[in-house]
């Protein structure tokens, strides 16, 4: 499916690294420092900020997204990347390339009316027992209450705005999309502020064709 109605483009205008960048960067990197990640595709690159980062830390890194800016402005930045334009909801034929380590996606799938994609594409292109790191914004039942008291939630689901978050995913949800694709959940981290008032949530999965899988799910 190759719809771009289906996908709003982020409108980059400068290379520079979103907010969130500085908050899950870090993060990032010593996840795939611990799982020894070599090859890594960054789903949903932007302007190739953490794709720079992931190659500068030494991983061979293919990046793509669906907006054709974002994804000018990184192959501007450093020819140590490949960049790939994925207008709408690719083939992953189309990357001509697979076998990856690990799948990084960050703070895309709160923005995809098909979310169930996402793993999916990670499952076609990783290599068997390969890994899939997704960040988004976080949402719990404590954050959810402080919204609601503060009366925050017209400015923070922003409906005036073009494109935007239409997915507000939970610890628990985010889970059970992962695993209902063929992934075994291994790890939870928030990001951002403090305990339950996260601002971003990163789950580390593995594909579960990995002869080190066990058949009961984690426990969210």
């Amino acid at each position: 499916m190759s719809n771009n109605n289906y996908v709003t483009p982020f409108g980059w205008k400068t290379p520079e690294a979103p907010p969130s960048h500085h908050i899950l960067e870090p993060l990032i990197l010593e996840i795939c420092k611990k799982f020894q990640v070599r090859k890594a595709l960054d789903f949903g690159c932007g302007n190739g900020a953490l794709s720079r980062s992931l190659q500068e830390a030494g991983m061979e890194v293919t990046g793509c997204d669906v907006d054709l800016q974002g994804i000018e402005f990184a192959a501007r930045c450093t020819s140590q990347v490949k960049y790939v334009h994925l207008a709408g909801y690719e083939d992953p034929q189309k990357l001509e390339d697979g076998n990856f380590d690990a799948i990084i996606s960050t703070e895309v799938i709160e923005h995809l009316f098909l979310p169930r994609y996402l793993p999916r594409f990670a499952k076609a292109v990783l290599k068997p027992g390969g890994y899939l790191i997704i960040s988004c914004p976080y949402h719990g039942y404590l954050k959810n209450l402080v919204i609601s008291v503060l009366n925050k939630w017209d400015s923070h689901h922003d409906p005036l705005k073009d494109g935007g978050h239409i997915k507000f995913w939970s610890r628990k949800t985010l889970a059970q999309l992962i695993q209902g694709e063929g992934f075994k959940v291994l790890e939870f981290h928030g990001a951002g502020r403090f305990g339950f008032l996260w601002k971003s949530m990163i789950i580390v999965a593995q594909e579960i064709s990995s002869p080190n899988y066990r058949a009961a799910k984690v426990q969210l």
